[in-house]
């Protein structure tokens, strides 16, 4: 199969071979080395929102092929961290293969729910004035690795809505569903926690997953027919996850969050 890489607004667009080849084609595309090359800690967050197998969740492999590629480039500790949404966050770890793949890579799993955190401020703020964030995310270049996925009521769940893993349930959870607090009342207060909950924490680099990708449901559905067949690799959030809204058909623009997060948080096209 032959692959491309396209590079736009600091965004690789790269044709999938394999997670070994494609993964270090679409950041070596942005020059990630430099930005990973002086970094003493690396944590990375896949997006296991349950203990559903891919394309729901992000494969043991695609996360093994991104720490090959951080381990030769640095030597920075490495975690693999989670606190998944809908679910047992060991469970995910243990029945998706993510136990055996740390052991064989010598990483670290972290269980974000179960972590300490620390309370942080910010009066600017619509809906989140307060915000607790663990530790195990502070003091560290934070890489999410989310896949490609239409979203039931965010309408996508990307780079930014995977950050959702990273509230802790004792203090977002709820009876259903344990980032239950951050949904808000309704689609646009979701929409406006996205976006403030990635003003306290947003990722470093970003990695999607688009090898195949969900069309219309984070959980259910139908898978996209053909298969993107995708990588996508960009360390401005916003960007990545304009491209990613694009692969599933929808203008960046009628996404809230990423609408909201243009200028703030990164650029989803160039600024005239």
């Amino acid at each position: 199969m032959a692959t491309q890489s396209n590079v736009g607004l600091g965004v690789a667009v790269e044709d999938f071979v394999s997670y070994a080849i494609s993964i270090p084609r679409a950041l070596d595309a942005i020059e990630a080395g430099a930005l990973l090359a002086s970094r003493r800690r690396i944590v990375v967050k896949p997006n296991l929102v349950n203990h559903s197998p891919h394309p729901i969740t992000t494969p043991p492999a695609c996360i093994e092929a991104l720490i090959d590629y951080i381990r030769r480039h640095c030597t920075a500790e490495i975690a693999v961290a989670e606190g998944s949404g809908d679910g047992n966050t060991g469970r995910a770890f243990r029945e998706l293969g993510y136990e055996e793949m740390a052991a064989r890579k010598s990483v670290e799993l972290i269980d974000l729910d179960a972590q300490p955190f620390e309370r942080f401020t910010n009066p600017r703020m619509g809906l989140l004035k307060e915000f607790y964030l663990p530790r195990a995310v502070l003091d560290c270049f934070l890489v999410s690795v989310p896949v490609l996925k239409a979203h039931s009521m965010a309408k996508v769940t990307l780079a930014m809505k995977n950050m959702f893993g990273i509230a802790p349930a004792r203090i977002y959870g709820g009876s259903a569903y344990k980032k239950a607090r951050l949904h808000g009342r309704n689609n646009e207060e979701l929409q406006q926690y996205i976006f403030e909950l990635n003003q306290y924490r947003a990722p470093d680099l970003c990695v999607i997953d688009a090898t195949i990708g969900m069309a219309t449901a984070h959980l259910w559905g139908p898978q996209c027919e053909p298969p993107v067949n995708k990588i996508l690799a960009g360390a401005d959030p916003v960007a990545v996850d304009a491209r990613g809204a694009a692969l599933l058909g929808f203008h960046w623009r009628d996404i809230g969050h990423i609408r909201m997060a243009h200028g703030v948080l990164g650029h989803a096209e160039p600024v005239p």
